[in-house]
Order: C-alpha cells, then sequence, then structure tokens
C-alpha cells in the first residue's frame, strides 16, 4: 500500500466528538489502495480492560483518496487509539509514533483523545438540520405600505440599477408570509434590514434601527412573531466588518480627524479621511468609499457591535445572524461574539459568509455554519455548466464530505444562487429542467438548503443588479410549473429524515455523462435517486446491494470488562479481521424481498418516460431516464 498518501491526525475532523459521549475517527488513505480499516481503541487508564478493535468503513472518496470512518462511544469519555490496515496480505499499523507492522504491548505510542469536555463540544441548533431557507432582499420582495417609499421610487418590476428603489418593505414580507409557508418554508433569511443609503442596506448607518424604507423595529418584531407563529425561523444579515459611510462615528472621524475619540474605531493609514488615486486612505471593504472597515480589536467598537448582537435577539426575538465578509474579521471578535450570542439564546445560529475552506472558523468556538460556496461550485459544475461529468462530480461532492465533522455537514448552509451572484435559472442557461436537477439535488443533499427569493416562480438575471429583480406576484407571470416542483421537492425533504440525515451514497456515477444515483438512509428508510443531467435519454441497469450491518455510521460502545479480568482472557476485539471485513465489504446478496415505489419524478405520469423496474434475481435496479429527468424512490422494505 502507498503509505505517503496514508494521513490522520487527532483533532479536526479527523477525531472529533460528534456528542457528549461518542467519538468519530477517521483515515485517509491512497483511493482503492486499502481493503479494510480497523481501529484499535481503549481507555488509556484501564488498556487491558477495554481494548477492542472497531471496524471502519469508507466516509467517501475523491479522486485521490478513501476517507474511512467510525464512531466509538469510550466508557470513560478518553481514548487511545491506533489503525490497523489491511491490503491483500499486506497489513500495518499507523500509532501516533509512525507506521508500525507490530501491536505495541501498551498504547502509549497511540493517538490520544484526552477527555470529551462536554464545553468543547461543537453543537449546532438543532433546528437548523431540519431547516428549509428562503432568502429575501427585502427592497424587491414585496411593497407593503408606499407611505414608507423612498423619493424617485420606480412602479413594481422595473428593470433594476445599484441606485434604483422600488419599495420593498416588512409589511409587503408580513403580506406574503402564506406563500412562503405553502412552499414549505420554515427559516427566512433577510439581507441587511438596518438603517443605510444604499438598496442594499450594507453599508449600516444604524445598527440598531430598522430602514425607514422598510419599517420599524416594532414591525420587524411584528414580522417575527407572524413567522414564529407559523413555525418559520428568522435569521438577520449583520455587517461587522465594516460600516457605512454615514455611520455616526466615522463622519465624527472625518470632521475631526486624529482628535475623534472614535479616531480609533477605523483603520487609518494616512489623515485625513479621503481617497487618493481611487484607493481611500483608511481600510475599506475591497476599495469601496461607502464601507470603511471596523477596528474590531478596539474595546468599544466590541462592545458596540456586541450590544447590536444581543438586541435583536433579546428584544425582536429573532434565530440569529448571518455575519457578512466574515472571514476578514478577527477570529477574537467572532469567540466573543460567540459567547455574547449564546449566553442570550443558545439555539440561535450562526451563520458566516466564507467562500473557501472554513475549518478553522467551524471548531463549535465561533460560527455553527457557513455559506457553502464549495457546494454551490461542484452542484453548478455538473448541472448548469455541464463542464464535469457524473464521477468528477461525486469525487468533489466526497472531498466536501470528508472535509468537516458530521455535525457541520449536517447543518451547512448549501445555496444555489443568491443576492451576490446570477440567478440559478440563468446560470443553467435557462433550462428550466436542468434547474430542478440542481435544486434536487441541493434538497436531498445533507445540510441546511436555501431558496433564494423568486426562483421558485422562475426570476432570471445575471449578476448584481440583475439578481435582484422584483419578486414576481401576478400568477399569470409566475412559472407555476417550477413552484409545483419546489412545494414538493421541499415537502419530501420535510416528509423523509432520510433526506436530513448524513447518509449519503454514491450507487453510480458515470464518468461519460450525467447519469448520477445516489441512496439516503436514515433508520427504516432507504431512498434512492436517479439524475440525468444531459440532453440524452439513458437506460440503466445498477445492482442495489441489500443494506448489511456496518453500512450505516452507528457507534459502537467500548466494554470496559473490570480489573478483576485474569491476563488469560482475551483482549475483546482484539485484531479481529474476520469481523471488519464482514461489516466493511457490501455483501454480494441483494434484498430479493423488496421493491421500490416512485415518491417523485420528472413526469406526472412516471410510468410514461421515468420507468424504473427491480430485478428480484439479479438485484438490479432498471431505469429509463429522458433528458434531464429524475425519479426519487422509496424502497418499502429491507
Amino acid at each position: 500500500m502507498l503509505l505517503e498518501a496514508v494521513y490522520h491526525r487527532p483533532k479536526q475532523n479527523w477525531a472529533y466528538a460528534y456528542d457528549d459521549q461518542t467519538l468519530h475517527l477517521r483515515i485517509r488513505t491512497k483511493k482503492n489502495d486499502v481493503t479494510a480499516v480497523e481501529a484499535i481503541v481503549g481507555d488509556k487508564y484501564a488498556w487491558d480492560q477495554t481494548i477492542t478493535t472497531v471496524p471502519m468503513r469508507i466516509l467517501s472518496s475523491d479522486a485521490r483518496f478513501d476517507y474511512w470512518e467510525t464512531a466509538v462511544i469510550p466508557p470513560f469519555r478518553r481514548l487511545r487509539y491506533a489503525f490497523r490496515l489491511t491490503s491483500g496480505s499486506e497489513c500495518i499499523l499507523l500509532t501516533d509514533k509512525g507506521f508500525e507492522l507490530l501491536l505495541p504491548n501498551n498504547p502509549n505510542t497511540f493517538f490520544d483523545f484526552p477527555y470529551i469536555n462536554p464545553i468543547d463540544v461543537f453543537k449546532p441548533p438543532a433546528w437548523v438540520k431540519d431547516a428549509v431557507f428562503y432568502q429575501i432582499f427585502p427592497e424587491r420582495f414585496a411593497n407593503g405600505d408606499p407611505s414608507l417609499d423612498p423619493e424617485n421610487v420606480l412602479p413594481w418590476g422595473g428593470e433594476p440599477t445599484p441606485y434604483n428603489f422600488f419599495g420593498g418593505d416588512l409589511q409587503g414580507v408580513i403580506d406574503h408570509l402564506d406563500h412562503i409557508a405553502a412552499l414549505g418554508i420554515n427559516a427566512v433569511y433577510f439581507t441587511p434590514l438596518f438603517e443605510a443609503t444604499t438598496n442594499h442596506k450594507y453599508d449600516t448607518q444604524d445598527y440598531m434601527k430598522v430602514d425607514p424604507q422598510f419599517g420599524t423595529n416594532e414591525k420587524l418584531k411584528e414580522l417575527v412573531v407572524a413567522c414564529h407563529a407559523r413555525g418559520i425561523r428568522v435569521l438577520l444579515d449583520a455587517v461587522f466588518n465594516h460600516s457605512g459611510k454615514t455611520f455616526p462615528p466615522f463622519v465624527d472621524a472625518q470632521q475631526n480627524g486624529r482628535d475623534s475619540k472614535y479616531a480609533d474605531w477605523f483603520y487609518v493609514r494616512e489623515w485625513p479621511l479621503q481617497v487618493v488615486d481611487g484607493v481611500p486612505t483608511y481600510e475599506t471593504f475591497a476599495f469601496e468609499p461607502l464601507m470603511p472597515k471596523l477596528n474590531t480589536e478596539h474595546p468599544e467598537v466590541k462592545h458596540y457591535l456586541f450590544e447590536v448582537a444581543r438586541y435583536w435577539i433579546e428584544e425582536i426575538g429573532i434565530d440569529g445572524w448571518r455575519l457578512d465578509v466574515a472571514n476578514e474579521v478577527d477570529h477574537q471578535f467572532w469567540r466573543e461574539f460567540r459567547m455574547t450570542v449564546k449566553k442570550v439564546n443558545p439555539e440561535a445560529y450562526i451563520l458566516g459568509e466564507i467562500w473557501h475552506d472554513s475549518i478553522m472558523w467551524l471548531q463549535g468556538d465561533q460560527f455553527d455554519a457557513v455559506m457553502n460556496y464549495p457546494f454551490t461550485n461542484a452542484v453548478l459544475d455538473f448541472f448548469a455548466y455541464q463542464t464535469i461529468d457524473a464521477s468528477q462530480f461525486a469525487l468533489a461532492i466526497g472531498e466536501q464530505l470528508a472535509a468537516y465533522p458530521q455535525q457541520v455537514t449536517e447543518t451547512a448552509f448549501n445555496l444555489l444562487d443568491s443576492h451576490d451572484t446570477p440567478r440559478l435559472l440563468t446560470l443553467c442557461g435557462d433550462n428550466e429542467a436542468a434547474m430542478k436537477l440542481a435544486s434536487l439535488f441541493q434538497l436531498t443533499y445533507p445540510g441546511t438548503p436555501c431558496i433564494y427569493y423568486g426562483d421558485e416562480v422562475g426570476i432570471d438575471g445575471a449578476g448584481d443588479p440583475g439578481c435582484r429583480k422584483c419578486m414576481v406576484w401576478d400568477p399569470a407571470e409566475q412559472n407555476r410549473d417550477l413552484l409545483a416542483f419546489y412545494t414538493s421537492a421541499i415537502g419530501l425533504r420535510r416528509q423523509y429524515d432520510a433526506l436530513r440525515s448524513a447518509d449519503i451514497r454514491f450507487v453510480h456515477a458515470s464518468s461519460t455523462d450525467g447519469i448520477l444515483v445516489y441512496e439516503r438512509r436514515e433508520g427504516n428508510q432507504r431512498l434512492l435517486i436517479a439524475l440525468n443531467a444531459r440532453e440524452n435519454e439513458a437506460e440503466l441497469s445498477i445492482p442495489i446491494p441489500a443494506v448489511q450491518d456496518g453500512d450505516d455510521l452507528q457507534p459502537q460502545a467500548i466494554t470496559f470488562t473490570g480489573f478483576a479480568r485474569t491476563d488469560s482472557e482475551p483482549p475483546v476485539g482484539l485484531l479481529s479481521a474476520k469481523m471488519a471485513e464482514s461489516s466493511i465489504i457490501r455483501s454480494a446478496d441483494y434484498a430479493s424481498e423488496t421493491h421500490w415505489i416512485t415518491v417523485l419524478s420528472s413526469d406526472s405520469a412516471p410510468a410514461a418516460n421515468t420507468a424504473s423496474k427491480f430485478d428480484t434475481i439479479s438485484g438490479k435496479l432498471n431505469l429509463t431516464l429522458p433528458a434531464y429527468g429524475f425519479v426519487v424512490l422509496e424502497q418499502s422494505e429491507y
């Protein structure tokens, strides 16, 4: 086996506490190089009385590696462990010391998870795992109170520009909560609502006040209460990396220069505050003069912003924060921010805007989740741009699944478009069928999906400002077929626990076209989703193995035999290769006494064009998928 490809470290996504009793262990090997992996585990203070061999399963694979995992429940919340890797007749052990051929007599050189301290366990809010978010750009959603309209407001539905206004407000959202609820949405994310000069409100003027064009603080509270009555959570957007140019402390710094009591609230390279050759003399978001960067290390700045974070949760009742440009703010600020927010509401959701690998923000001391743009990019590459085939897509997803602890995957904020990107329909080249496939994958994938307002009725648009069109409310102008699809797909996700679990496996991913088949499981539920993401009809015959013990990640409790055990008794499960092989390698037996039921299909009459039939003798599922077709099947019994 290729030892250079083997990797493990006893922290982050490789060894972590999933809850107060359970540890997850992972190890990486070269793809298709290792046939079995076992974890040799036990308590460091009672090694002989606890030593156990636990089989590992392949969590996922990418283009180069297989990622193995297992879950164990230590008897005393601490664990020493090593790995045994088998490839044919070759067998080798990996300890903290390195590779070894023989098992050491004691575990002193093993990897060590010292103790599961409950306060260190990363616990995102439980409700987020079951949420389906709906993102609203308030200025363009609905005009419910024309008396609040700014000067020069334009008629609803006009062409958006970076600077014009159409009068969207909070009353408009209240007026259309029935639409949101009927869609199956149970969480709403608003882009900024606070007073600012622009239509997008990312240049905050007053962090403690709803923009008068939207309403009042009291109106927002009314909206929150109305949402909660419908079982809908509310997430607000906070811009703590920078303020707006009209933010009173910045105005004071402009007027009084170095003598301003707020001079140190900002990063100033040179006084006075001005723009020279297109570059501000003060730090900003990008080079935007309207958005001066806040000094989040300054005690007064922290006090002010933490009060903002507390107020809207405690007084208005919001359910969490989406944090703009989160990766440009120091980690210590976010640690203290989290403590402030969780003290007020332990179930508040803290979501950071980060577009890249985010493991350093997802250790349980800062964010609950980030906006999952790596997921976005992979989905768009496969379904929209069609620059990768199904096999490459599955490998890209496999890499992401291995990159984070399971609880991070379960609550990751999975979006396909937003106010910052072109609309999904436009990204798909106006191909509604391709758009449905991308959305179906999003809604049947682990994590928390977010639908951008108007996607469900067919709104298109290029990047900003095209992606910020007015919501279409006239039923005659809405794409009712898309609306029906989104309602059904969201309903399916909410109906089946399996679609909200972290267990996903690719059964078939073609290396020549866009045929993708994957399964989702939870308890006795087993769903199979088959997608044809290309323009040619496809016929497929794939084996569907029976569910075997060890297929899912059920934690194995480690037994403490007591100190009275004699040395002649063999350690429990020590190096049990036979046990590992029976659990890790899927059986060739198939589910001969089962059948599959269509629960959602791309055709209103599934038997017409999206046909499926399970051959109980061969154990194969035979599928006929039309161009850009899909079918979701439920196994009726194991």
